[in-house]
């Protein structure tokens, strides 16, 4: 049920001024802008408070199952209109303001993207969060409060640097601490074994370091229906700060010891684990988080139930990938250590607490850890991950007698490594991909062996995203033209969109919609000619590839194909295609080479294009600096073309197509991923679909007979390209600049970019074709957005809540 916020303008304008002067001892007018956005970020909080508590004493008393979401990451963007939003007193904030002589979008813009992730991963958390809240379900999100996320960018000489994210310099208004549910970490040390009261072994770390782990709670606003959940981030403190008697010896370093080793752990997201000392951190940072929420998921359920041996009735973990998976033993070292249970008693209890979502393909994200490290950093968990594999293993050989090859591909210990994914698979009663493709490749063959020995743990889930953000929030011009043609029951019920179905052939329904599009264009166009100091066409195409960048994404083959256009504009200057501006967004990993040179690439190309008049402007290239959801949602508004060329399955699922999608950006992609789903709703004739199958990349991966010197020798456009990428045409100063992206594509090309250049090359001249014929093109958009009902995060959470968790509703009173 919907519950409309009473919002009281007079007294909200009294909260906001007063607190300008109790915190920062200012009047209004004397207030900057920072100070001001603060000031109003907590007259929002202390609308969201009442609810807040209301919502967790209804969990309490009605005694729901609680799902506990443990994921490295959560992109949650900007909270301060997102949670106004949900609020539903987004308007009224508005008027209340201007009638005090402020900006809403100025005093947004103030607030700094919460750094607690990165990619798809995280993002998807934060629209299951929103999800959770806004459908009534009871939900932790937990994670780390990293105090520099991963990393600012910025591009310097068309490189990527990486600048400290400092996001809490000025505070978060919106978080709250809470010191009295802290625990203890222990890392390191060597376990003793000593004689229990009860006469059996008792297992204790002894020797260790330890940290005080502190979580930060921020509210997780449900859409009109007063639910307010929490996401909880742990921050790490010293159990001691300052050792003084150190300190008085001279032993200056080891004074500070403890404050060093917790101030590590949560600096950054994905430290770069090129060396030992990085993976060490890394490793850390996974159990100092995880070990944190179980044990305090532990004592909450212990504080309102006496058998610990029904804990999966009242808690589910779900683990967000692999970063999360040592939950599964830390579950096991507090059961049989701390809870005094037998070992098969205590692992029924985990196999029914935890349930695993894989979200990769790629060999290199299913994590292992050397067990040399493993085993120095967390001796306890690993002599239980020992036991875990021992019995495990034992499983396997009964079900495949004197096959080793089994044991050799399954085992969760082999090779010297610890292998996460397999432990997760173990320790799970669920095992879930992110779209259907994906789901199936892992079932036949990336973790093929299990399926075929646990089939019934596996099932799939579609990934979604959240409407209020990526289009009510982010896109106000077509979120009010929906409401005006269907109310607004599309917000908690994104498959109310498919009645936008009846005016895509209206012509003047067709011109309000295109309307729209281009004032989110001109809108993007001022951001660009800002921090770019570009000037795009708004009636130019807005081509756009925004995601993580990696090689298997293929933003290389996006910038090949540019080049190519680039050189048959100079070739044929009468040439007639329509302008476009191609917009990139991507951070790359530090650490990774072969991404940061292809985001030098982007921009040496960008410099050259976009600095020669002889084109007329035909095309442009842009790359925003420091990709980011709240530039995302600008972006994603004002998109014409959707860039989802990822080589055929390598691509879990993709959640930015989806929000392209629901903006009325048509994708141009391979069938990988989600891709296969939305080309299923919108229909074939709708998206413009090339390259090589899943299928045909797996059969030629596994016959190992594709190569990428027979394109280059046989086709004239990909030799040019290619040449131009060690003769220096886009790096004069220095021709062998792009070297390592040569090399790459002709020995291996292992993501198929040759092979699928020309597929891509017709389908961008299928694109320009169509963008030619105004209603066939409106046509297109509108049923992007009518037939996105399909991929909202609140369809994705209710199957979660059906298949694995077996979740409740809560619902709250309206508010005295």
């Amino acid at each position: 049920m919907i519950t409309k916020t009473t919002f009281n303008k007079k007294q909200f304008k009294s909260e906001v001024e007063a607190n300008v002067r109790t915190l920062f001892r200012r009047t209004l007018e004397d207030a900057t802008p920072q100070q001001i956005y603060q000031a109003v970020a907590y007259a929002v909080k202390d609308e969201i408070i009442d609810n807040w508590i209301d919502t967790h004493k209804a969990y309490e008393k009605q005694d729901k199952k609680m799902v506990y979401y443990m994921s490295m990451e959560f992109l949650m963007g900007r909270a301060l209109g997102n949670n106004m939003i949900n609020l539903t007193c987004y308007e009224g904030v508005r008027e209340a303001l201007e009638e005090m002589g402020l900006d809403l979008n100025v005093i947004e813009d103030q607030e700094p993207d919460a750094a607690l992730g990165n990619g798809g991963l995280g993002r998807l958390a934060a629209c299951f969060l929103d999800s959770l809240a806004t459908l009534g379900y009871p939900a932790y999100g937990c994670g780390i409060r990293y105090r520099y996320g991963m990393f600012k960018q910025k591009i310097k000489d068309g490189y990527q640097v990486e600048t400290p994210d400092n996001w809490l310099k000025d505070g978060n208004p919106f978080e709250i601490k809470r010191d009295e549910y802290a625990v203890e970490v222990k890392f390191g040390g060597y376990v003793d074994v000593e004689n229990g009261a009860d006469g059996k072994p008792k297992f204790v770390q002894k020797g260790y370091k330890s940290v005080r782990a502190v979580p930060y709670d921020m509210p997780i606003v449900g859409y009109g229906n007063r639910i307010v959940n929490t996401l909880r981030i742990w921050d790490a403190e010293a159990i001691n700060t300052f050792n003084l008697d150190s300190f008085d010896k001279g032993e200056y370093q080891k004074a500070v010891e403890q404050a060093n080793l917790a101030r590590t752990i949560c600096e950054v997201l994905y430290p770069n684990d090129n060396h030992m000392a990085g993976k060490e951190l890394r490793l850390k940072q996974q159990y100092f988080f995880i070990s944190a929420s179980v044990q305090r998921a532990v004592q909450k359920y212990k504080e309102t139930h006496d058998d610990i041996r029904k804990l999966y009735e009242k808690v589910a973990f779900q683990l967000n990938d692999t970063h999360p998976t040592v939950a599964v033993a830390e579950l096991m070292r507090i059961l049989v250590d701390e809870e005094g249970l037998e070992w098969n008693e205590a692992w029924e209890i985990t196999t029914k607490t935890c349930a695993y979502t894989n979200h990769t393909i790629m060999a290199e994200a299913l994590e292992k850890w050397p067990i040399e490290l493993f085993s120095r950093l967390l001796p306890r968990v690993y002599q239980i991950i020992e036991e875990i594999n021992r019995r495990f293993v034992i499983e396997i050989q009964a079900n495949y007698p004197n096959d080793q090859e089994k044991v050799r591909s399954m085992a969760i210990l082999y090779d010297g490594q610890v292998r996460m994914a397999h432990l997760a698979i173990a320790g799970s009663y669920s095992v879930n991909g992110v779209a259907r493709l994906h789901t199936e490749i892992l079932k036949k063959r990336e973790l093929k062996d299990f399926y075929d020995m646990m089939p019934y743990k596996f099932n799939n889930k579609t990934n979604g995203i959240t409407q209020r953000r990526f289009l009510l929030h982010g896109n106000p011009l077509l979120a009010g033209w929906v409401t005006d043609k269907i109310g607004d029951d599309w917000i908690t019920d994104l498959s109310h969109l498919a009645k936008l179905k009846v005016y895509v052939d209206d012509e003047k329904c067709q011109q309000e919609f295109m309307n729209i599009k281009y004032q989110n264009k001109v809108r993007l166009a001022k951001y660009i000619k800002k921090h770019n100091g570009i000037d795009v066409d708004p009636r130019s195409i807005f081509d756009c590839q925004v995601k993580r960048l990696h090689e298997y994404k293929r933003q290389l083959l996006n910038i090949l194909h540019v080049m190519h256009l680039y050189n048959q504009i100079k070739e044929h200057p009468e040439m007639d295609i329509v302008p476009r501006t191609f917009i990139f967004g991507a951070k790359a990993a530090a650490g990774y080479y072969t991404a940061k040179l292809t985001i030098k690439l982007i921009n040496a190309v960008a410099e050259r294009i976009n600095n020669d008049m002889s084109i007329n402007g035909k095309i442009k290239v842009v790359f925003i600096e420091d990709y980011r959801v709240s530039n995302a949602e600008l972006i994603f508004a004002a998109a014409d073309v959707s860039e989802q060329i990822s080589t055929a399955s390598k691509e879990a699922s993709g959640t930015g197509n989806m929000k392209f999608m629901l903006n009325g950006a048509v994708t141009i992609g391979t069938m990988d991923g989600a891709n296969v789903e939305i080309v299923e709703e919108v229909g074939g004739d709708n998206a413009f679909i090339f390259g090589l199958s899943a299928d045909e990349v797996m059969e030629f991966e596994r016959n190992k007979n594709y190569y990428p010197a027979d394109i280059y020798n046989n086709n004239e456009d990909v030799r040019k390209v290619m040449t131009q990428l060690v003769n220096g045409y886009y790096s004069p100063e220095n021709p062998e600049l792009f070297r390592a992206l040569y090399d790459a594509l002709m020995q291996k090309d292992m993501y198929f970019t040759l092979r699928d250049f020309d597929s891509y090359k017709e389908a961008q001249q299928r694109v320009d074709a169509a963008y030619r014929d105004e209603r066939t093109w409106a046509r297109m958009a509108m049923l992007q957005t009518a037939s996105c009902g399909k991929f909202s995060s609140d369809r994705t959470i209710e199957e979660y809540v059906r298949d694995i968790w077996k979740l409740e509703k809560v619902e709250l009173p309206p508010h005295k």
